[in-house]
């Protein structure tokens, strides 16, 4: 069984966002909150929101089957870029530069481990 959890428009640009990302992809729920807890990256707090909610969603999809934290790992999670601010800074001699800024969509899916 498995269940997702997305969060858009993040504002952090996705190259960011995948940095952090990159370290939970396939590894156990707990691990991954662990990680994503005790980083010092900016993108961390997000990652750790929406893997919470993805875990949350697996509990609520069925009530009735006992699922352990233990058992569940990161299956997929990727970021997507989402749409980017255009902003202007003044520049010397009345020009203008532009500043852009990025966002992200990120998506966590969950899933029990096999039971063999």
């Amino acid at each position: 069984m498995e269940a997702k959890a997305t969060h858009k428009y993040i504002t952090s640009s996705p190259r960011k966002m995948r940095l952090v990302i990159d370290l939970i992809r396939g590894k156990s729920v707990d691990q991954a909150i662990e990680i994503l807890h005790f980083s010092p990256k900016h993108a961390s707090k997000p990652a750790e929101k929406v893997l919470r909610s993805a875990v949350s969603n697996l509990m609520n999809k069925d009530e009735n089957a006992k699922h352990e934290i233990s058992g569940l790992f990161v299956k997929e999670a990727f970021v997507n870029q989402g749409p980017t601010l255009k902003r202007i800074s003044p520049a010397p001699m009345g020009r203008a530069y532009r500043i852009r800024k990025r966002s992200n969509h990120l998506t966590i899916v969950v899933a029990t481990k096999k039971q063999s």
